[in-house]
């Protein structure tokens, strides 16, 4: 039995990264051989076991082959005569197909090191086309590392490309594209990610919504980009230099989706694209089963993020109103998470990255404005029922009148 650390955990080493997760392969076992060793099985799919004291996972060397559809299509092969050499060419990335003994002596057979020096994401082996999840994998890796100077491969690319025409993408659960979307999209260059699925064909397979935004002109008066989809990047690149939440980073994706609906005859302008992207951004969050959050904030801000920018602008029933759709009074996260993809939205515009935005502070001072009118005082007068929610609503009202005046005389 030989055991060696393989993957991430090497690849990050070498980068000088903080290496988090630590993943073994086991070369010349039984499962048999492991139980006996007091390690625990996960699940029944694959021969992997958890190490009875640390918990990290220690597989055995297998070969796969392809048998069906999907990321799930394909029948393992686990014995002790499988090599540590043809378990590694099974992964997807050489930089991801090196192992490293105890005393530290790399196994490198695919030249994982070499592509870690030339800043190259390139397949191991031809196989890389058999599983469409490394498409998402391998865009995922390039909006990791791009701050390093990654590129994939153009061979790589290529595999990417036959993998997104061949109708494989369909087959992924929305589960397994899910976790890897939301993984992606809380990288550093998240906006990477999306630029490497469009140039792959992948973008147009599994978000043809955001497809749809690039080419599509805005006013250049507002946006100096003019293209929606770069603008779309952008707003991304400007929500994770900010360290926004995923909820926050996935409305900053789907915000501007019924720009792509509007008919060229109208261009550059987009007259009510905030309602007209409802339905499309709904449809997205279902095909991806999208977390609940991440579905509320991303319709909330698709349909009220222009109320964010005209904010200064609004009537006092338009901001009351404005609050009441977000329940800020039970819910006050959801309108800071709302600002704060405004904000990002503000500055996903060429040249206008560091422009201030004083929307932000006005609309949490009149949530604060509205949310100190206390309630006691109306049971006290004898309000209750229905009438105690009108008395409510005009007291609020009237407070944010009052804000409004002391802030914007």
């Amino acid at each position: 039995m030989q055991i060696y650390k393989v993957g991430g955990a090497v690849r990050d080493r070498l980068l000088g990264k903080p290496v988090t997760d630590i993943d073994w392969v086991v070369v010349g076992a039984t499962a048999e051989e492991m139980l006996a060793k007091g390690f625990r099985p996960v699940g029944s799919d694959f021969p992997v076991f958890l190490h009875p004291k640390s918990g990290e996972e220690y597989a055995l060397a297998r070969t796969e082959r392809k048998s069906g559809r999907g990321y799930g299509g394909f029948t393992f092969h686990a014995s002790p005569e499988v090599t540590l050499e043809e378990d590694l060419i099974r992964r997807d990335l050489t930089i991801n197909a090196m192992a490293e003994d105890d005393h530290g002596v790399l196994t490198d057979p695919y030249h994982g090191q070499q592509d870690l020096e030339n800043r190259l994401l390139r397949h191991v082996s031809p196989a890389f086309a058999e599983d469409p999840l490394r498409v998402l994998r391998v865009a995922r890796f390039a909006a990791r590392y791009a701050g390093l100077g990654f590129q994939v491969a153009p061979d790589t690319l290529e595999l990417m490309r036959q993998l997104s025409e061949s109708g494989e993408l369909e087959a992924l659960t929305p589960e397994r594209s899910w976790k890897e979307i939301s993984r992606a999209l809380m990288e550093d260059h998240p906006q990477v990610f999306i630029q490497v699925l469009r140039d792959c064909g992948a973008l147009k397979v599994l978000l043809p919504e955001v497809e749809a935004l690039f080419g599509v002109p805005q006013p250049a008066a507002h946006h100096p980009e003019i293209d929606s989809g770069v603008h779309t990047l952008s707003v991304l690149e400007q929500a994770a230099l900010h360290k926004q939440p995923l909820s926050v980073r996935w409305a900053c994706l789907l915000h501007d989706l019924g720009k792509g609906l509007t008919p060229q005859s109208e261009w550059p302008q987009h007259i009510a694209h905030e309602h007209k992207g409802l339905k499309l951004i709904k449809q997205v969050n279902e095909r991806f089963k999208a977390p609940r959050d991440c579905q509320e904030l991303a319709l909330l801000v698709g349909q009220y993020h222009t109320h964010g920018h005209r904010a200064l602008e609004l009537k006092p029933s338009t901001l009351a109103e404005l609050l009441k759709s977000f329940d800020v009074y039970r819910r006050p996260q959801r309108f800071e998470e709302f600002i704060a993809a405004c904000e990002m939205d503000a500055r996903g515009r060429l040249g206008l990255e560091e422009r201030a935005y004083p929307q932000a502070d006005y609309l949490r001072g009149a949530a604060t404005a509205a949310r100190t009118v206390a309630v006691q005082p109306l049971l006290e007068q004898g309000f209750k029922g229905p009438e105690l929610g009108e008395a409510l609503k005009r007291e609020r009202l009237k407070a944010l009148k009052a804000y409004k005046e002391q802030r914007l005389p």
